[in-house]
């Protein structure tokens, strides 16, 4: 059985989250923005046996600490889409920006595509490419979960911004509406900020992508 812990990591609140197979134990974690000692903490108390890091994209309160967190545990980085790599570049620059700690640039061990998978232990999740917030955005699905974690691509009542570079927000409207909604209206998603929500409850009163 899938299951999910998110942990909020930085100054900006972003939602870290650790997912994990029941049966293994085998776990990974979406976005390590920073704060690893919270992390590592959950992933003790927790029992897990942390193994993978995937990124949603490439902005410093998703990817500040996944450089340290890879080599300290000598763990692959997952994703994200290959257009994110200026971002991933820049980490140093964006940590001086934002007065983050500083971040080192990495190379991910495998850059995921529109239709790839990702595996933890017995779990399968399916990948979405989702740009528009970022142009190598992607998103982890759970089908048998009814659970997606979509990084900054949809909030509660809101959307992702689109006036960094290389956004775009027809792409970011797009991108929801063709690869969000058809994952079903009952699927719950977990935002990088702020509280949950369904897509169905978007599509009912998001005013900037509800159905009209």
């Amino acid at each position: 059985m899938f299951c999910y812990l998110t942990v909020p990591v930085t100054a900006f609140a972003q939602n870290c989250s650790l997912v994990w197979c029941d049966q293994t134990l085998k776990a990974a974690v979406i976005d390590p923005g920073g704060d690893l000692d919270l992390l590592l903490a959950e992933v003790a108390r927790l029992g897990l046996k942390l193994e993978q890091i995937w990124l949603t994209h490439a902005h410093i309160d998703h990817a500040g600490g996944t450089g340290e967190l890879a080599g300290k545990l000598g763990l692959p980085i997952i994703g994200p889409h290959e257009a994110d790599q200026f971002w991933i570049d820049a980490l140093p620059e964006q940590s001086k920006m934002f007065g983050f700690p500083p971040a080192k640039s990495f190379k991910p061990t495998r850059w995921l595509h529109d239709g790839d998978s990702v595996t933890v232990g017995e779990c399968t999740l399916m990948v979405r490419h989702c740009p528009g917030h970022t142009p190598g955005h992607v998103v982890f699905y759970s089908a048998e979960a009814k659970r997606a974690f979509v990084g900054d691509v949809l909030f509660a009542g809101s959307i992702g911004r689109t006036d960094f570079p290389q956004g775009d927000h027809d792409t970011l409207i797009a991108s929801i509406k063709n690869r969000l909604w058809p994952m079903g209206d009952d699927t719950v998603f977990i935002p990088g900020h702020g509280p949950e929500s369904s897509f169905g409850r978007e599509r009912r009163s998001n005013p900037y992508v509800a159905d009209r």
